[in-house]
């Protein structure tokens, strides 16, 4: 190990949050003695680089392997580093934006390299006399870069030479071969893809140079392609012309028929162009010439046009009149030319043209564009220390907080700063929950978050008409749950203070207080009631609804027949109903009656224990099932649905659950007016039955007393 490293053992300091032990880490030696730190003893092994509120570059720096993932491994590499370029090692405890240039060591190489190109830096931007340089000093790309047209990233762009033709040579070969970023944001090109270039065109002007016995020009592109489109139906031009030739009847029989031209005329040749395409080319002679001026088939008679500026005029010269011989002549003309064109080199470099390349390798622009490829390259090292300047003042400012979130959960537990797994802050229900994630599939994330036992709420929240848009799961650790409903709107506010619109789109449901579980059972026996007396109120409706209907439509029968007798008034089925509603009066009475009765005969003293009794038979299986579960909330279960590796059982308990949801509340010193002209006018027989039945129970009481009731 090196000198400027831990060597000893390390004495750690713990702190107990969460349910679990945490490392305290608060100097540059804590940082760097994590490699002895157990790994048992991080509270995370892996976490993501996206959907965490931390510096992305830094996170990038710090995941050497580029897989989008922080583990233990690469925080010790970073800690490392930042130990071997340090002699004041208390810097990556400092909370500094940047680090000191007298904090650099001057005693390794690597940390001299850093600490001239550090003051390199500040002399570009202007600051020659700076002690410090910050993470915004060393991000200041155009300044950095001002006074230099290389950078040392193997990358050239147009701005790297006055030379207008190596200019344009750039420019040419970014539109062939595409281009890298360089260091100052422009597209450029590197080694390798001038030099595919330079194969490329190489290849191709072989090709283009080989020689075709006979053919002295080079045909267009689409040559090829047209000449199939037409050759097969010349062919059957002057086979017809052989036929009339050979015998002569076939001179009228091998041109277009009268009926076909007869079908032809009372159509709209504009939408007949195949049925006019299918006739001869032209007018079959026995002569055998095709003449290529006049007589065409109207539908061919462009394709002809161009075959002969194309194809003939090249390879026969200016012809107006096809013969036979020239015909043949030409096909195998055309066949030799097909058979080079089919080995043809297939590259972007084409774009460019024939002389164009030919420029490219006379004057040599190949080697002057890699000439300046080395003298960039010449550079690297010290570009590249500007880089690692970079990096050390990134790992001094962020490498601490980064580790009280990842080796510990400090900043979650201790509420000095919203954690990097917390996006921000949701506003609901006149509430404010502060333990918001963000997800990317609801669905998958859903399923693992069940087993925190957090009541959670996801919302989809959207900016700028919806053109932004992202998707939290937002914990719910204090109040109720009676308003939250899918579908309900809400503000997220994100960690840079900017308003989300929030819907809720989902619901994970688990208890979210003792207070709740106590209160929860008479909601819900509230709740059936109130349904059961909806549902007889709507049946009864119903019914009454189905009565009337049914005698208006039998009320016109009723009138053609005679009306009867009206029946007698049936004294014994009215008494009989009347007594079967007053013994159920009874019944209910005697058994309010009982209760009461067995409730007065308690001393004074044990009557609130039975209603303190009744109340927990009613609320006790809700709290006891509340209490077990609100003791298993586990914060680890929700970042390991969103990629994390939690290494513990991070438990969010009661009191500090309640501390994540803020409940509204007036300000202290505020006054308050309870006068509400539009509050609800109280009626008073719910008073008014309370006595009554108080006073029925006092009554029953007294009467069992006097022996008037034998009440057993």
């Amino acid at each position: 190990m090196e000198s400027n490293t831990i060597s000893i053992k390390h004495q750690w300091k713990f702190f107990r949050a969460g349910g679990f032990d945490q490392v305290l880490l608060e100097t540059g030696d804590d940082l760097l003695a994590l490699s002895q730190l157990d790994n048992k003893l991080w509270s995370t092994l892996s976490c993501p680089t996206k959907g965490v509120e931390f510096d992305q570059q830094t996170l990038r720096m710090i995941d050497s392997d580029g897989d989008g993932h922080i583990r233990v491994p690469e925080i010790l590499s970073a800690a490392e580093w930042a130990g071997k370029c340090l002699k004041d090692r208390q810097m990556l405890a400092s909370g500094s934006e940047g680090v000191l240039l007298s904090a650099i060591s001057s005693e390794t190489e690597e940390g001299t390299r850093i600490l001239d190109a550090a003051r390199t830096l500040l002399a570009n931007l202007g600051k020659p006399d700076a002690g410090l340089i910050t993470v915004a000093d060393t991000c200041d790309s155009e300044a950095i870069l001002a006074q230099t047209r290389f950078n040392g990233d193997g990358i050239i762009t147009a701005a790297t030479t006055d030379d207008e033709l190596l200019k344009l040579w750039i420019s040419d070969i970014i539109s062939c071969m595409g281009s890298e970023i360089d260091r100052s944001g422009d597209a450029g090109i590197t080694r390798g893809i001038i030099e595919r270039f330079s194969a490329d065109a190489s290849t191709w002007l072989a090709w283009q140079e080989q020689e075709i016995e006979g053919i002295t020009s080079r045909l267009p592109d689409e040559a090829i392609a047209l000449w199939h489109g037409v050759k097969s139906k010349i062919d059957d031009f002057f086979l017809r012309c052989r036929m009339a030739a050979y015998d002569s009847r076939a001179a009228s029989i091998m041109n277009s028929s009268d009926e076909n031209l007869a079908a032809l005329a009372p159509r709209n040749l504009a939408e007949s162009n195949d049925e006019i395409a299918a006739l001869p080319l032209s007018a079959v002679t026995s002569n055998g010439s095709l003449d290529l001026t006049q007589g065409i088939n109207p539908a061919w008679s462009g394709t002809i046009f161009t075959l002969r500026h194309t194809i003939i005029q090249p390879l026969l010269g200016e012809l107006t009149l096809l013969t036979d011989d020239q015909w043949s002549s030409l096909k195998s003309a055309v066949e030799l030319y097909e058979a080079w064109w089919n080995n043809r080199v297939e590259t972007p470099v084409t774009s460019l043209g024939r002389e164009r390349l030919k420029q490219w390798i006379e004057e040599k622009s190949e080697d002057l564009l890699l000439s300046l490829i080395d003298q960039d390259l010449a550079l690297k090292p010290a570009f590249d220390a500007i880089v690692e300047v970079e990096r050390l003042a990134r790992y001094c400012r962020d490498l601490l907080p980064l580790a009280n979130n990842f080796v510990s959960f400090r900043d979650f537990y201790t509420g000095r700063g919203k954690a990097i797994f917390q996006s921000g802050s949701l506003f609901l229900d006149g509430r404010s929950f502060d333990l918001c994630i963000t997800v990317t599939d609801v669905a998958k994330h859903a399923m693992l978050a069940n087993l925190s036992r957090v009541y959670l709420v996801y919302c989809d929240c959207i900016r700028n008409s919806g053109t932004d848009k992202m998707t939290i799961a937002a914990a719910i650790t204090n109040g109720d749950s009676d308003q939250l409903l899918v579908g309900r709107n809400g503000i997220f506010y994100d960690r840079q203070g900017v308003d989300w619109d929030a819907t809720i789109v989902r619901i994970v449901e688990h208890p979210i207080s003792i207070r709740q579980a106590f209160w929860d059972p008479y909601k819900r026996i509230g709740k059936m009631v109130g349904e059961a007396l909806q549902k007889m109120a709507a049946a009864r409706s119903k019914a009454n609804e189905d009565k009337a209907l049914a005698e208006i439509l039998s009320s016109g029968a009723k009138k053609a027949e005679a009306k009867p007798a009206q029946q007698a008034f049936d004294v014994g089925k009215f008494a009989g109903i009347f007594a079967a509603v007053g013994l159920a009066i009874g019944a209910i009475g005697t058994a309010f009656a009982s209760v009461m009765t067995g409730f007065f005969k308690l001393p004074w003293w044990q009557m609130p224990l039975a209603v303190v009794g009744v109340m927990l038979f009613i609320s006790g299986p809700s709290i006891l099932l509340a209490w077990f579960k609100l003791r298993q909330r586990n914060l680890g279960r929700l970042l390991d649905a969103n990629g994390w590796a939690v290494n513990t059982r991070a438990k969010i308990n009661i009191p500090f659950g309640a501390s994540l949801t803020g409940m509204a509340r007036l300000p202290q010193g505020s006054i308050l007016s309870l006068h509400d002209p539009f509050e609800e006018k109280k009626s008073s027989w719910k008073r008014w039955l309370f006595i009554l039945l108080a006073v029925i129970a006092a009554v029953t009481a007294w009467l069992w007393k006097a022996g008037f009731l034998p009440i057993k």
